[in-house]
């Protein structure tokens, strides 16, 4: 059976040879996504050993390498989904995540497994990301604490600097008692 027209399966240089009946990625439209990553080399060996910092750098290199070939970037995933063989673990990694996301930040789930396809691995991260349409620019302002005014100027003289249409991605953040984050802001 053919692959349908409207998604184009990615085969990434630089990544293992999938184990399975599976791609390393899926560009369907706008909509890019990136099969689990395990810290593996392009041999398939285990990057890392039983270091989880390592391992995790690994899984992101990895990522990264998939959301290339896609023509996307971390600032371009919206979700992630990381499991772990240890959920102790999950300051360490995302200490390392930080290091890939920036200032970007998806929505994540994370979940606790009692063993992976090796048993050597640690972490299994995998990504969906969504492309920015073509002729428009991505611009992140951080506004959330400036006046509507200041927000405004800032969006106009973005959109003036790029001569073209901007699309602005503006981060909320709850007020000072909201439910949502147990009653207490957001830095």
């Amino acid at each position: 059976m053919a692959a349908a027209p409207h998604r184009e399966e990615i085969w990434v240089p630089g990544m293992p040879e999938p184990i399975s009946h599976f791609v390393h990625v899926v560009r369907a439209g706008r909509l890019v996504f990136v099969s689990g990553c395990v810290a593996s080399d392009e041999q398939g060996r285990t990057v890392g050993g039983s270091d989880i910092v390592a391992q995790t750098r690994q899984v992101h290199e990895n990522i990264k390498r998939c959301l290339a070939a896609a023509g996307a970037t971390f600032a371009d995933v919206c979700k992630v989904t990381v499991y772990l063989k240890n959920v102790a673990d999950r300051e360490k990694v995302n200490t390392v995540r930080k290091e890939y996301f920036g200032a970007s930040r998806p929505a994540s789930t994370l979940i606790e497994i009692s063993q992976f396809v090796r048993p050597d691995l640690l972490i299994e991260v995998e990504a969906m990301a969504v492309l920015a349409r073509a002729g428009v620019d991505r611009v992140a302002l951080n506004t959330h604490h400036l006046p509507q005014t200041m927000r405004q100027v800032a969006r106009d003289e973005a959109a003036r600097k790029r001569g073209r249409k901007t699309l602005i991605l503006k981060v909320k953040y709850p007020s000072a008692g909201s439910s949502t984050y147990g009653g207490t802001d957001r830095p």
